[in-house]
Order: structure tokens, then sequence, then C-alpha cells
């Protein structure tokens, strides 16, 4: 039978890209989103992949959304935390509630998620985990300590969830994204996006499909010796 996957925030960006790449792949791909109904029906019209409706800052949504999936398509054994936000402010100007949206769903949700799938897949003896980090979560970012503090999370998330899972044939790794032609970069004001360009030493932004090629890699039957890992796809903006 074909592998099921879910791919958080899977109906646009990245995420869909990801999506696409896991459906190519041959397998049942589920898409999460959030709140924009028609651009899920378009998304599910264009690749033939299902949408389904929850936020991942819910715990309880998670929980009901992931057995709504296991009956449909059956149990899961690919998980890709890609959903995320942004709430930009410079501490200054940034009020709790920023913080906390940012932290409940970027860092959250990778949590709830895993949470509601972990134990299906350390009882069968296989999964695959990806979860969608950022460069600005190892370099830090200006006007983002949310969001910075939430990927960089993730990126220790990662590493302690591979600990766990590696004896039961359940690997857990992150993708670090650089700057990647998406919706959330295309409205960063023009002359700041040129700054950005500049600094990237290959040149250009990322495109959302070399993004989903790592991941593709990552969810891999033969990737099973890689755990605990986080690859960095940034044009060589941030090598550590």
């Amino acid at each position: 039978m074909a592998r099921v996957a879910i791919v958080t925030g899977g109906t646009r960006g990245i995420g869909e890209a990801i999506s696409v790449a896991l459906r190519d792949m041959g397998m049942q791909v589920a898409a999460t989103y959030a709140g924009n109904d028609e651009r899920a029906r378009q998304f599910t019209d264009r690749t033939g992949v299902a949408a389904y409706k929850w936020d991942v800052a819910d715990f309880d949504a998670c929980q009901e959304g992931v057995r709504k999936v296991e009956a449909d398509l059956g149990p899961v054994d690919v998980l890709v935390n890609n959903a995320g936000i942004t709430r930009d402010a410079t501490m200054k100007r940034m009020d709790h509630a920023k913080w906390q949206e940012v932290m409940d769903t970027n860092l959250g949700g990778c949590f709830n998620m895993a949470k509601a799938v972990f134990d299906g897949m350390t009882g069968r003896g296989y999964g695959r985990v990806v979860n969608i980090g950022s460069i600005n979560g190892q370099a830090g970012q200006y006007g983002q300590v949310n969001y910075a503090a939430a990927k960089s999370g993730i990126h220790g998330f990662t590493k302690a969830l591979a600990q766990e899972g590696a004896r039961f044939g359940v690997t857990v790794n992150a993708i670090a994204p650089g700057y990647i032609d998406t919706d959330m970069v295309a409205a960063v004001p023009e002359e700041v996006l040129g700054k950005i360009v500049a600094r990237i030493p290959v040149g250009r932004l990322g495109k959302a499909e070399e993004i989903a090629r790592g991941v593709a890699f990552l969810c891999d039957e033969n990737a099973g010796f890689v755990t605990g890992s986080t690859l960095s796809i940034n044009g060589g903006q941030h090598m550590y």
C-alpha cells in the first residue's frame, strides 16, 4: 500500500510544492490548511491532493484531524510540519499576542502534530517526520524574536525527538530554508528584498520546489540512516 503523508500548511507556497513532491513519489497525501477555503479547493482541483482544514495550534483539532485522515487514507507514515505564520515586530513594539501566536503555531504545531502520529509510527516500526525550520532560526533576524525563537526551537525539537524514534524506525529531521520565492517573501518591500538577495551567494531567491526535493529525500524509505539532522537549503547565505 502507498505510504500516507500529512503536510501541514500544505496547500500553498513551500507546502504545496512538498505536497506535490510526495504525491509524485506515490504517497497518499493530506494537505492541511487553516483558513482559505477557496484557495484550498483550487489546490485540490489542481493537484488531486485532498485538503483538510484545522489549526495546528489547536491540540484537540490536530488529534481529531489526524483521526479523520487515518479514517480516509490509512495510518500516517509521514509527517511534514510546514505550517507557519509571521507576526513581525521589534521587541519594543511586540505585544504578548504576537509572541504567543507564532510560538503556538510554528513550534506548538510541531508538538501537536507529532503527538498525534508518533505513537502510531513507533508502534508500526516506521515513520518519517520532517520539520520545516528557517535560516532565521539559525542566524536570527531583526524584528523576528518570536519567529526566530520558534524556528530555533524546531531544530532542538527535531534532535530530541529523533533520539526517541531512532530505535523504532522513525526518523526525525529538519530543513532550514533560506529566502524562497513565495507569497510571504513577495510581501517584503522591493528595496529590502534587493538587499536580501545581495547577501545570497548564488545570487537569487530559492524555489519552493528546491525545498520540496530536500523533503522528498528525507521522507524516502531509503533515508533511514539520516535522523536528527538539519538540511540547510539557503543558497549559501548561512553556513555553519
